[in-house]
């Protein structure tokens, strides 16, 4: 499995953001896609809310990649 982190300078960034800035998702489209059909794991538990906010130290994994989200 492949990690990487993204920094942020804000308090969070909405998961569907976060698919989008790491590459993950070519499109708002595609990670609402994604998303809605279980794909997306956040710390661990599926997650199907793409307004879901991660901050500092959450984790986001789709497709063999882990987003670490770092301040």
């Amino acid at each position: 499995m492949k990690a990487e982190s993204i920094k942020i300078d804000t308090e969070y960034i909405r998961l569907q953001d976060l698919l989008k800035l790491s590459g993950l998702a070519a499109t708002g489209g595609m990670a609402k896609l994604v998303i809605q059909n279980g794909e997306v794991k956040v710390n661990g538990e599926v997650c199907m809310m793409r307004g879901k906010k991660l901050r500092a130290g959450d984790t986001a994994a789709y497709d063999g990649v882990t987003v670490t989200v770092t301040s």
